[in-house]
C-alpha cells in the first residue's frame, strides 16, 4: 500500500492502457477494500490481457467463463461483464478523441486538480469534476462508473491530486 501511494497514485496518467487497467480496477473495486485489488493485480493483468481494451473487446463467451472460473481475479459476473462491454466502448471513445486520455482530461480542463485537505474526512466521495463524468460515460453506455467510482479513478490516474497537505506527494508540502 506504501508504495502504490508514494509511486502511483494520484500520479497524472497519460497512457491509455493504463488508463483503462485503472478504470478496470476502480470498477472492480466497488464495494471493496483497495488493498484487495491491489493485491490482485497481478491476477488482473494476466487475466485481462494486460488491459489491453483492444483485446478484451473481443472475448468470446468462453472468456468470460474463464474469467469466471480464475480464483487470481474477483469473480463478479456484472463486474466482468461490463469490463468487456466498456473495453468496447473505450475503443469507441478513442476513434472520437484519438486518445481516450484526450477524452478524460477534459473533465479537468486537461489539468490536476490539487486539494488541500489536511484530514481523511474532508476528502469527498464525489466532485462535480467526476458527477459530469459519471453523466457522460453513462450516456455513452459505460457501466461501473457512477460518480465515486469516476472520482476514486480521478484520484488513481491523478486527474485529482488529494494528498494531505502534510504529505510528501502534495504539491504544497513544505518541508517544515
Amino acid at each position: 500500500m506504501i508504495e502504490y501511494h508514494d509511486k502511483e497514485w494520484g500520479e497524472p496518467v497519460h497512457d491509455d492502457r493504463k488508463l483503462f487497467e485503472f478504470l478496470v480496477l476502480d470498477a472492480f473495486q466497488a464495494g471493496l477494500s483497495w488493498k484487495t485489488i491491489l493485491h490482485r493485480r497481478e491476477g488482473f493483468r494476466k487475466a485481462f490481457d494486460n488491459f489491453e481494451a483492444a483485446k478484451i473487446a473481443t472475448y468470446t463467451e468462453d472468456d468470460y467463463n474463464r474469467l469466471l472460473n480464475d480464483s487470481s481475479i474477483i469473480r463478479n459476473r456484472a463486474k466482468i461483464r461490463g469490463t468487456i462491454k466498456n473495453a468496447g466502448l473505450f475503443l469507441e471513445v478513442q476513434r472520437e478523441f484519438g486518445t481516450f486520455d484526450a477524452y478524460i482530461w477534459q473533465f479537468t480542463g486537461g489539468k490536476t486538480i490539487v486539494n488541500h485537505w489536511d484530514g481523511l474526512k474532508q476528502i469527498p466521495a464525489t466532485s462535480p469534476e467526476s458527477d459530469a463524468m459519471a453523466k457522460d460515460m453513462k450516456k455513452r453506455g459505460f457501466t461501473f462508473c457512477g460518480s465515486t467510482i469516476c472520482y476514486a479513478f480521478m484520484q488513481a490516474a491523478g486527474l485529482i491530486n488529494d494528498h494531505m497537505v502534510y504529505c510528501l506527494k502534495h504539491p504544497d508540502f513544505k518541508d517544515k
